[in-house]
């Protein structure tokens, strides 16, 4: 039996890239054409142009506060969708609130690879303890679960002692959660007395994996693969056996651009925030921002699997504070940046001394000027509506965590 769910995941790079970037120009045509929201945003768009990621790079950046305001002003989707509300499986509501739609397709939300990559196979049971209420996350393992053919027991949140009672019962190999609950419901079963150890793969999400969990979960016999989606896009990384990070699903392009803006990082390896674009026709989002942190990496894995690999959540994104009573966004520190050249990069640190915020601007730049200091520190005033200290740093000083504003402040 195969290690890997089809060839597409150990395609060569090259062709992969090639793949996705032919499927981009039709995916841009169908959003702009099957959708109200693209047919406004993409209006001044030839998608027959969007072919590369050069290209692709050059688009407005879909983000989860302008989805918000839309569907507040036009319910119930904001014309998001290219499926009719009424072909829909299931309709949902995600934190926000964002609402959206499952369509017919089977494994809509891709869980399937993830769950295979585990080493579920055909007949296995998966106990699912993700809500089945009102939200998506049931349902992406679910959907996933039943396109490989794996009964599901639906367990959903809460109920720990009756889930624990059914597990023991049914003797699933499978599990799809949070982190956390599963320890819960094994515990649970060691207070009553119940045989659980027929659980050896837990698919876990929408949590913190911390190593300590994980190595609780190892001393039981459980392997834990870690996973990364979101209500909108499904499944978009899984990790395999070789946890070596997590791989991009086949059927998704993603980016990691600098926060605050649509410009993608430098280099493979930097930290920013992960945007993806999705190829499926339902609701086609073009480069929808996650909000969250992360790298990309495409060194070799043993899996055999040659997509790149994302490296874990390493926060949020959204870093706007407050700094004298002005709100101070991710955004503007761009704007300043590109107003200068001659700056690779730059951090917003806000201190506070003597009870007061002291905001510091330091930008990575070959000039160390005291004169161009003062041109940057004029451009941040202008942009802000505040004052700040610049400091010039040598390039690569700055740390590789995505951080454009990093407040710091504590007061005694």
């Amino acid at each position: 039996m195969s290690d890997h769910y089809d060839a597409l995941e150990t395609r060569d790079p090259a062709e992969r890239e090639a793949a996705l970037m032919a499927a981009l120009p039709a995916q841009v045509a169908h959003a702009r054409a099957a959708t109200g929201w693209y047919a406004k945003s993409l209006a001044d768009i030839d998608p027959a142009t969007v072919a590369s990621r050069e290209a692709l790079a050059a688009l407005p950046v879909t983000r989860k506060h302008g989805l918000i305001e839309a569907q507040r002003a036009e319910p119930p989707l904001a014309g998001l969708n290219a499926l009719a509300l009424g072909d829909a499986a299931v309709a949902f509501t995600s934190p926000g609130p964002i609402f959206e739609v499952m369509g017919t397709r089977s494994d809509y939300y891709g869980g399937a690879r993830s769950l295979y990559a585990a080493g579920l196979r055909k007949g296995d049971i998966v106990h699912n303890s993700f809500s089945y209420h009102l939200t998506p996350g049931g349902w992406i393992f679910h959907d996933g679960a039943r396109a490989l053919g794996c009964p599901v027991i639906p367990g959903g949140i809460g109920n720990t002692e009756q889930q624990a009672q059914v597990m023991a019962q049914y003797r699933p190999k499978g599990h799809a959660g949070t982190p956390d609950y599963l320890k819960a419901i094994l515990e649970k079963g060691d207070e009553l007395g119940l045989d659980l150890t027929s659980v050896r793969s837990a698919i876990v999400g929408a949590g913190p994996l911390f190593p300590p969990l994980r190595d609780w979960y190892g001393e039981r016999g459980i392997h834990v693969f870690n996973t990364f989606g979101t209500a909108e896009l499904g499944i978009v990384a899984y990790e395999t056996h070789a946890q070596n990070g997590m791989v991009i699903a086949e059927d998704k392009i993603v980016e990691i651009v600098v926060p605050g803006t649509g410009e993608p990082v430098a280099n493979i390896g930097d930290v920013g925030e992960l945007v993806v674009t999705l190829l499926t026709p339902e609701v086609p989002l073009i480069r929808f921002a996650t909000g969250d942190l992360s790298a990309l990496t495409d060194a070799p894995s043993p899996c055999g699997r040659t997509n790149v690999r994302m490296l874990g959540w390493m926060g949020r994104a959204d870093q706007t504070t407050k700094v004298r009573g002005m709100f101070v966004h991710p955004e503007q520190i761009a704007d300043v940046v590109k107003r200068h050249p001659e700056i690779a990069r730059a951090r917003l640190v806000v201190d506070a001394v003597d009870g007061k915020d002291a905001p510091n601007l330091r930008v990575e730049a070959g000039l160390a000027d005291s004169a161009f200091a003062d041109t940057v520190a004029q451009s941040f005033q202008t942009v802000c509506k505040l004052r700040a200290t610049v400091e010039i740093v040598e390039p690569g000083t700055l740390p590789n965590d995505g951080k454009v504003i990093d407040d710091v402040r504590v007061y005694e």
